[in-house]
């Protein structure tokens, strides 16, 4: 049994985080860590693990290292890049859902970001944590950086097209949106319900720090020198994403030949369903789950592929995308603890 440790247990991502692995038949919960409610029971602030016999504690390497096998960093960037040397030193495992190690590039990362990069000397070694893209590479990884929620969603739409050479440009659209609790547990202005509630709005428009996340990962599938116009929207919805990804196609492409070229990028992949021709996906078909449901699109008369992709923001997007990279790394089954279906209602 895997022991695992979770540091930032206490947020939206880390409380899903507990509820995975404490249901995984290959993982044990062996420590949760939160800075602002340590000695707090599980149990206490999240009623629905009541099973969850375990207290927050402060974070730290020492206890981190001899607790654990595997640490999950569900933290807010720079807090990882902190962590994670001192836990592979240490013998552990580091999965991070923070941003810190997703840029190839350190200069990328301060330039976005607007820190100093702490650890660069481990961004060769890490692994792209999209499975159904860079499988390979994540398995004997011993450090992966999870994608955000956004970019797995949009690279997940985009990949095949990509990879087939049925782009005609480098310039990417994305009309992106997200439940409430992609901002995380911590309210503000714009999440208070009172705010968030029956309105729909952009934010940080062409802006936001997953765009050259985005455009690396293009550039990683084959579009050379991709850039993107990246608008995301927040809805009135918990939990869920969707990305519409616009791309210009090549001259003659018909709609069957890319339901074609989708169809057998996923085959056989265990979280992924391609629609039918003609059929869009809707959040509510993945949320709670690991899943990604992709649907296509194309309009011919202005020569535009348009690829649709939902996925659950805490779960795709960030636990379960986590856990399944974890598996991976472990020699696990990939589909331990993820492979249920998802909630109908």
């Amino acid at each position: 049994m895997v022991r695992a440790a979770i540091v930032g247990a206490a947020g939206y991502t880390g409380a899903e985080l507990m509820r995975l692995v404490l249901g995984h038949p290959g993982m044990e919960l062996a420590l949760v860590t939160s800075s602002a409610d340590a000695g707090r029971r599980v149990a206490d602030l999240y009623p629905a693990l009541a099973s969850c016999e375990l207290a927050f504690v402060e974070p730290s390497v020492e206890a981190l290292a001899s607790s654990a096998d595997v640490a999950f960093l569900a933290v807010p960037h720079t807090a990882a890049m902190a962590l994670a040397p001192g836990l592979l030193e240490a013998g552990l495992t580091v999965i991070d859902l923070s941003a810190d190690f997703r840029m190839a590039d350190a200069a990328v990362f301060e330039r976005w970001y607007g820190v100093a990069h702490e650890a660069p000397h481990l961004l060769d070694d890490a692994a792209y944590g999209l499975p159904e893209l860079w499988r390979d590479r994540i398995a004997g990884a011993r450090l992966v950086a999870c994608p955000g929620c956004y970019p797995t969603a949009t690279l997940l739409a985009a990949a095949p097209a990509v990879r087939a050479g049925l782009v005609a440009a480098s310039h990417v659209v994305v009309d992106a949106k997200s439940g409430v609790s992609g901002a995380g547990r911590t309210p503000s202005a714009a999440t208070h319900f009172v705010s968030a509630n029956e309105s729909v709005a952009a934010y940080k428009a062409a802006a936001h720090r997953h765009t050259p996340e985005i455009e690396q990962g293009l550039e990683r599938c084959g579009l050379a020198g991709a850039t993107v116009t990246f608008v995301p929207h927040l809805v009135p919805m918990s939990r869920g994403l969707l990305s519409t990804v616009y791309l210009r196609c090549e001259d003659g492409i018909s709609l069957e030949e890319v339901q074609q070229v989708y169809e057998a990028a996923y085959a056989g992949e265990p979280f992924v369903t391609v629609h039918a021709s003609g059929r869009m996906p809707a959040t509510r078909e993945v949320s709670g789950s690991n899943r990604a449901h992709v649907g296509i699109a194309l309009d011919e008369r202005a020569g535009m592929l348009i690829a649709t992709c939902a996925i659950d923001n805490l779960g795709k997007g960030a636990a379960s995308q986590a856990v399944q990279c974890a598996n991976i790394v472990l020699g696990l089954p990939e589909t331990a603890g993820l492979d249920v279906p998802a909630p109908v209602v």
